[in-house]
C-alpha cells in the first residue's frame, strides 16, 4: 500500500428479511464490480423488527424516524414486521442469497438469531439464554454456508459481560460487538478474554443524515473525511439502507473512497494487520443521532 492510503474495514449488517431477500443482492453486485470483499454478519431466525413500532413513544426514537424518513427508507415490511404476523424465518426463505454472498467469496459472521429479542432484551438474559440465541443462530447460518462461522457481531452495538463471557464458548476468530477505537482484548470481571473485539469506528447513515447539515448530496464527502490514516477505520453499512433505496449512493460512496486512496476489505483483515493488540473494558455509551445506549471500548486502549 502507498504512503497516504487507508485500508478499512468494511462491515455489513444484515437484519431483517427484506434486507436479506433485496438488499443483499444489489450488495454483492456492486461490490463485484468494484472487486472488493467484505464481511456480513446475517440475522436468520425470526424478523421481529416491526416490534420496536413500540419505540415511536421515545421522542429521540420518533425524531430519528422522522429524519431518516423510515418508511421511504426500509418500507413497510420492515417497518411492521413481526407486528401483525409471526415473524419470517430469515434463514429458511432466504438462504440462497446468504449462500450467494458466501460463495461469492465474502467473509460471513452471525448477527443474531433474532435480532429484536438481543436488542431490547440482552441485559435481561441470564449465561443460558444468551449461549442458545448464539447457537442456534450459529447452528442455522453453518448448515446455509456448509462452513464454520468464525464472527459474530452484536445486534445495534449492544453487549453485555455475560454475553461477552459466553462469545468465549464458541470458535469464533474475533467479534465485532462494539464501537471504539482499535482492535484490543475486551476485559471482563478483571480477567482478559481470548477473543479480540474488532469495533466500528465510523458513524451510521441513519445516524448522520438530516443531522447538522448531513443531506444525501454531502453525505459521501462527509463520511470520507472521516477516514484517518495510522489507524483503525471500520465502517458498518446495513443492506436495508444502502442496499436497497441507498444502493446509488453507496456505489458513490465506493467510487469516492477510490480516487481518495481508501481500499475496503473484510474485518478479518483489520484483525491480521493490527500489530500490538491491548486491553480494554466496554462500557455503555450514547451516539448522536441514535436511540438508546451502544456498547463501546473503554476510552483509550490498555497496553
Amino acid at each position: 500500500m502507498c504512503p497516504g492510503e487507508i485500508k478499512a474495514g468494511l462491515r455489513i449488517d444484515v437484519d431483517t428479511l427484506r434486507g436479506t431477500r433485496l438488499g443483499v443482492p444489489g450488495l454483492l453486485h456492486v461490490l463485484a464490480r468494484h472487486q472488493l470483499q467484505a464481511t456480513f454478519f446475517f440475522s436468520v431466525g425470526p424478523d421481529n423488527m416491526g416490534r420496536h413500532l413500540w419505540r415511536l413513544l421515545r421522542p429521540t426514537f420518533l425524531a430519528k424516524m422522522v429524519r431518516n424518513r423510515a418508511v421511504n427508507l426500509y418500507g413497510w415490511d420492515i417497518l411492521l414486521r413481526g407486528t401483525l404476523w409471526p415473524g419470517a424465518m430469515i434463514g429458511r426463505q432466504c438462504a440462497a442469497e446468504i449462500r450467494q454472498a458466501a460463495e461469492a467469496g465474502h467473509e460471513i459472521g452471525l448477527h443474531a438469531w433474532d435480532h429484536h429479542r438481543w436488542q431490547s432484551r440482552v441485559t435481561k438474559m441470564n449465561g443460558g439464554e444468551v449461549w442458545q440465541e448464539m447457537d442456534r443462530g450459529r447452528e442455522v447460518l453453518e448448515n446455509i454456508i456448509g462452513r464454520p462461522v468464525r464472527c459474530a457481531a452484536a445486534p445495534a452495538w449492544r453487549i453485555t459481560d455475560t454475553a461477552l463471557k459466553q462469545r468465549e464458548k464458541f470458535a469464533f476468530h474475533y467479534n465485532s460487538d462494539c464501537r471504539g477505537q482499535s482492535v484490543f482484548y475486551p476485559l471482563v470481571e478483571g480477567r482478559t478474554l481470548s477473543r479480540p473485539q474488532v469495533p466500528t469506528t465510523l458513524p451510521t447513515y441513519d445516524e448522520l443524515i438530516g443531522r447538522n447539515g448531513i443531506t444525501s448530496r454531502n453525505y459521501n464527502e462527509h463520511l470520507i473525511k472521516l477516514f484517518r490514516p495510522g489507524r483503525l477505520n471500520v465502517l458498518t453499512i446495513h443492506a436495508e439502507a444502502e442496499g436497497i433505496s441507498c444502493l446509488g449512493l453507496f456505489q458513490d460512496f465506493l467510487k469516492k473512497a477510490r480516487q481518495r486512496g481508501i481500499t475496503l476489505a473484510p474485518l478479518m483483515d483489520m484483525l491480521n494487520s493490527s500489530e500490538a493488540i491491548g486491553t480494554s473494558a466496554i462500557v455503555p455509551a450514547r451516539v448522536g443521532g441514535r436511540d438508546g445506549w451502544i456498547s463501546s471500548q473503554e476510552t483509550g486502549p490498555r497496553p
